[in-house]
């Protein structure tokens, strides 16, 4: 390997047995210098090791290919400890595995200096115990945040707008981890902004916040207005988009010509009714178009019974069945 750091023989010879080509090992080599102190049985004792808690052999090329740094750690003193530490946090068999294989970095942070304070912070926003592990493995990047200068800005903007009390910030970083990697200047306060100026008020946006926190991580310009200015051109006025929108924060961020176009067609060419009937039941948009709208649209006009979109179809099927005489 010529121009860049020199390996061992003995690695070299465990890369060249596990598939990897000279271009990846100079690569990793360059990326880590600390490979040219490993010997090969290190590198297979924790090769085996990640093999052991399931990762798939064949995913472990990449995964070493990313971070190359795990072959490196000592597997007794670092890498059993933190692993056993993610483990007791899965809700789901075989999580741990999944999670390390998409982000094998979060297998590089001390255990004391990183992990422990971080589930503490989390806690003290009143994040259950229960569910801490799910905060950190479905969005495992937050372990490379610091929590002063990143996360805390998080917490601070969720608490201006009125969040701070009754744990709801820990309750929204469990429903939605991934708030934590967005940016509160450049996409956070801008969305919160943005559905304030369609008329939402404080409990609204609140309530935005709490139930769909995926919401405010959307782009304005790329996804939320441009839904708008499609909800608009269908005949809500402001004061009606403004209803749907609390009524139903997502219609902001599903895909117009997959899923708000074609129920909307539905609803005025198939089943007769005008678009005002979505601003009394804005979770309209919620429903399955071929399980559902069509369904229940099909079953009415064969007996030309006529309800409201709510009594049509916020049930269940069996109660939908039963109020309109089927069974």
């Amino acid at each position: 390997m010529e121009g860049g750091s020199q390996v061992s023989c003995s690695i070299m010879w465990f890369f060249k047995d596990k598939g990897f080509d000279d271009n990846s090992i100079h690569e990793m080599s360059r990326r880590c210098k600390r490979l040219e102190d490993v010997g090969g049985e290190q590198a297979s004792e924790n090769w085996e090791y990640l093999k052991s808690i399931g990762i798939q052999e064949r995913k472990l090329p990449a995964v070493i290919g990313k971070c190359p740094k795990i072959l490196t750690l000592n597997l007794r003193e670092k890498l059993i400890p933190m692993v056993q530490c993610l483990a007791s946090l899965e809700t789901k068999p075989n999580e741990l595995a999944s999670v390390i294989a998409k982000f094998p970095h979060i297998l590089l942070h001390r255990l004391e200096e990183k992990l422990c304070p971080l589930l503490a912070f989390f806690e003290a926003l009143g994040a259950p115990e229960k569910q801490l592990g799910k905060i950190i493995l479905l969005n495992p990047r937050v372990i490379s945040y610091s929590i002063e200068t990143k996360l805390s800005k998080t917490v601070d903007f969720l608490s201006s707008i009125g969040l701070y009390e009754d744990g709801r910030i820990g309750k929204i970083l469990v429903k939605y981890p991934c708030i934590m990697s967005y940016s509160v200047s450049k996409r956070l306060q801008p969305t919160y902004d943005f559905l304030k100026s369609l008329g939402l008020c404080e409990s609204q946006l609140q309530r935005v916040a709490l139930n769909f926190p995926e919401v405010l991580c959307r782009d304005v310009d790329k996804i939320l207005k441009p839904n708008a200015l499609y909800l608009k051109s269908c005949g809500f006025d402001g004061g009606q988009l403004a209803a749907v929108v609390a009524g139903y924060p997502p219609v902001l961020i599903k895909s117009v010509r997959n899923s708000l176009e074609p129920r909307i067609k539905f609803l005025e060419h198939v089943m007769g009714r005008k678009i005002h009937e979505i601003v009394e039941y804005p979770d309209f948009f919620r429903h399955s178009l071929k399980k559902r709208l069509e369904f229940r649209q099909k079953m009415l006009s064969q007996t030309q019974i006529e309800c409201s979109l709510n009594e049509m179809l916020d049930c269940n099927h069996g109660k939908f069945m039963a109020r309109f005489g089927f069974v």
